[in-house]
């Protein structure tokens, strides 16, 4: 049964709360359920459901979803769960199931993936057949929750999904423990329903539960309820509220710090009241869920409401640091500059066998070169070659307010100095050298890391950065013997149809090498050079194919240093 629970908006209780919006003849669906409301819409005078908008991608909410794809209506999904909805057969596949601990409720996914149409423009308004919506990120019930708002008859409506079920309730604690000890969804639950109260609606409707009349009462009532359970299972006495209320440390009137994102970012004011952001990857990060899946990383633009952000300028490629650039340009038209040895990698993630990769290419709009300064309003900015932390790192120098601030990505912890290298990121001996040498060139007063406090930089400081860098080398050489030899193939993965052809690169550490491609049964390699190779694939799909590059040096066997990835489709 339908009930009209605002101008145009009914409800019919399904598997979940599924609504109706009407446009003349034409209706918006927000959530699906079983799909059953299709057989209802003859008494409203619809004759047709153009678009259907996800709250979630809990299967209650879209079970049957098949039948929307077979009606021909445009399918809106939260963006970062869209995989859980038109790729989750591959999941299914791929879940860990021995010793794991991932207690996302990600597994209450539809049982066969639907084709979806696009994602919800997040942060913005967009019309879905004849209504508009404006899309709220709202992390807690998942990960990837979203709330719509819609202005009704004057009247501001939001459609919340799972956050909310009635005052002082919600529908699932379960679902708001996304690891195995953590309270993260319940505090981002709180922060949600804290942003949505500033945005005052007048009714609210959630997908389960009565419609809310009176929200505000029901929104505090709500967060005072989780407030104190989340105080029981923390050991510490987070002041959240206060945390996200104020996200940015003020380090001089034209430095910000932003106490909120999971890799710390930075403003640098101008004069003018324009911004520019040293790295953006995950904001009011409460906790990640295990896992690499996309359903469990999600960035925000939340603690940017008021800062015009003119440029965000990247110091490495990590996703930590990265992952809401693409976001932030799309909502705020911010430009994106990168140094010219961080550019590669971000716009072809793929190519490389590289961790923390983000999942698209990331595109620059400016490609800064090494050393030479670029003018950014009244500031002149270098940046500089920073490998260690990982190869494709830079520092990005720049005078604020008096100070030589020096922007260092994750290369050492402060204030022990700490080296922080990993060796997947192609770290070499020497790196910590070549930084500490930079350091004493530039003779930063401040050095402002990704994921520690700022560390306010003497003769001292200089001369414990030297001594690490020369240990760490020296250890290095000491350790590993000189005829070690590393390789890897570029592009690491690669797509091609069945039949066709590619091409990869085999970079090796030293030579002289000879190389031979090593391929599936039914594939052909051939040489185009010493190092470069046409790979033609079978004429069978296949996910995740292997080859290798078999490597001599010197005329010494070394063996199947490298491999890489094919998908054939």
């Amino acid at each position: 049964m339908l009930l009209e629970v605002a101008p145009d908006v009914f409800r019919l209780r399904d598997t979940c709360n599924v609504y109706v919006l009407r446009a003349g003849r034409e209706a918006t669906l927000v959530d699906f359920g079983s799909g059953d409301v299709l057989g209802h819409l003859g008494g409203l005078g619809v004759d047709r459901v153009t678009d259907v908008v996800l709250t979630h991608h809990h299967r209650d909410q879209l079970q049957g979803l098949g039948r929307a794809a077979a009606a021909g209506i445009r399918i809106w999904a939260p963006p970062v769960e869209r995989e859980l909805i038109d790729d989750v057969d591959r999941r299914w596949r791929e879940r860990p199931l021995d010793n794991d601990y991932d207690l996302r409720e990600d597994r209450f996914s539809l049982l066969e993936q639907v084709a979806v149409h696009g994602v919800a423009a997040e942060y913005r308004t967009e019309r879905y057949g004849g209504v508009e919506l404006f899309t709220l990120p709202t992390p807690g019930h998942t990960v990837g929750s979203v709330t719509y708002f819609a202005q009704i008859a004057g009247k501001v409506v939001a459609f919340t999904g799972d956050l909310i079920y009635g005052d002082g309730q919600v529908w699932s604690l379960a679902a708001t423990q996304w690891t195995y000890t953590g309270v993260e969804g319940q505090i981002a639950s709180s922060i949600s329903l804290a942003l949505l109260a500033d945005r005052a609606p007048d009714l609210v409707l959630p997908s389960h539960g009565e419609p809310i009349a009176d929200p505000q009462r029901a929104i505090a009532s709500t967060r005072a309820a989780l407030g104190e359970l989340i105080g029981l299972r923390r050991e510490d006495d987070w002041d959240f509220e206060e945390w996200f209320r104020n996200p940015w440390q003020e380090l001089s009137p034209h430095l910000l710090r932003s106490r909120t994102s999971m890799a710390t970012s930075y403003v640098l004011r101008s004069d003018s009241g324009r911004a520019l952001l040293v790295d953006w990857g995950y904001d009011l990060w409460t906790g990640t869920p295990l896992g690499a899946d996309r359903a469990g990383r999600r960035p925000l633009l939340t603690t940017l409401e008021g800062l015009d952000v003119d440029v965000v300028l990247l110091t490495h490629f990590h996703d930590d640091h990265v992952a809401g650039v693409n976001l932030l340009r799309d909502v705020h038209g911010t430009q994106v500059w990168v140094a010219e040895t961080v550019a590669p990698v971000l716009a072809e993630p793929h190519r490389y066998d590289l961790p923390c990769l983000w999942y698209d290419p990331v595109p620059a709009d400016r490609i800064l070169p090494l050393g030479t300064p670029v003018t950014w309003e009244e500031y002149e900015l270098t940046v500089h070659p920073l490998p260690g932390h990982t190869r494709y790192q830079v520092a990005v120098a720049v005078e604020v307010d008096g100070r030589r601030v020096l922007f260092t990505g994750d290369q050492q912890s402060a204030p022990e100095l700490i080296a922080n290298y990993q060796y997947r990121n192609l770290f070499a001996t020497d790196d910590y050298v070549r930084s500490a040498k930079l350091y004493a060139e530039v003779q930063p007063d401040l050095i402002l890391g990704g994921h520690w406090p700022p560390l306010a930089v003497d003769d001292a400081v200089l001369a414990r950065l030297r001594e690490i860098g020369d240990r760490v080398e020296s250890l290095h050489r000491e350790l590993l013997p000189a005829e070690r030899v590393e390789a890897r193939i570029e592009p690491y993965r690669s797509a091609v149809a069945a039949g066709t052809s590619f091409e990869v690169d085999v970079v090796v550490s030293r030579g002289p090498s000879e190389i031979a491609l090593v391929v599936p049964a039914g594939w052909r390699a051939e040489a185009l050079g010493s190092s470069r190779f046409r790979v033609t694939v079978g004429g069978e799909p296949v996910s995740r194919a292997r080859i290798a590059a078999d490597i001599a040096v010197d005329g010494v066997r070394c063996g199947q240093l490298a491999e890489a990835l094919v998908d054939v489709t």
